[in-house]
């Protein structure tokens, strides 16, 4: 029978380098989550856009990015702008991006669904209002279609979390490449999965938690309604 040693956990080096390991998993995640922000708004006009270009270029991302995993597009830009475009890539930075556009495929569709939850007659009346369709989005639809976005954009952020043990795979040393470091020096497999395990699921679930409050100070949350 296994004999499990969860001493090693006490160990004060132990415990720096997990604790190290787990803020730079936060910050390549933050990361990531920002990016995918940025590009889940781009394609989410875009798919909306009656410019066909912008339009069919939304589409094909979606396609893309929606149709491949994360861990072969991941493998694709770390090691494929070298080979193909001789680019120096850095393996925290391939990460932070690889997650990003991973991710920004399914913002896009958060955001779009949010703002097109909201009624039409918001757009309107601002038109009536006269301001312009920009002015219209910036100050009444978009401020609205925000609160909607809060749980569907908290789950993403989750997920992107959890996906960001990915970055192990091409030597990024996050929270999941540490502990596996930490289990080729000291051979004690299951204290370190069930470390990080812990880690992961208090960081999860402290993300849940502050979308919850957000959700209910702005006035989304069950006891609200």
């Amino acid at each position: 029978m296994q004999h499990f040693d969860f001493s090693v956990l006490g160990e004060w080096q132990n415990i720096r380098l997990l604790l190290q390991s787990l803020w730079y998993t936060v910050i390549y995640t933050l990361g990531g989550f920002a990016l995918s922000l940025i590009i889940g708004t781009f394609i989410s006009f875009g798919q909306m856009s009656k410019f066909k270009p912008w339009k069919y270029v939304s589409l094909a991302y979606l396609s893309w990015f929606r149709g491949t995993p994360l861990l072969v597009q991941l493998f694709l830009l770390y090691y494929g702008l070298p080979i193909v475009f001789g680019i120096d890539t850095v393996p925290w930075v391939s990460g932070v991006i690889a997650l990003g556009m991973y991710s920004g495929a399914y913002a896009s569709q958060v955001i779009r669904g949010a703002i097109q939850s909201i009624d039409r007659g918001q757009m309107e009346a601002g038109r009536s209002l006269g301001f312009s369709y920009a002015q219209t989005m910036r100050k009444i639809v978009i401020p609205q279609a925000v609160i909607r976005m809060l749980a569907p954009m908290t789950n993403e952020f989750i997920s992107l979390t959890k996906n960001s043990s990915l970055l192990s795979t091409i030597t990024v040393v996050e929270l999941f490449r540490q502990a596996n470091l930490l289990i080729a020096d000291t051979y004690k497999t299951i204290e370190f999965l069930l470390a990080i395990a812990i880690l992961y699921y208090l960081v999860n679930n402290l993300i849940g938690f502050i979308g919850l409050v957000l959700e209910r100070r702005l006035g989304t949350g069950d006891d609200m309604r």
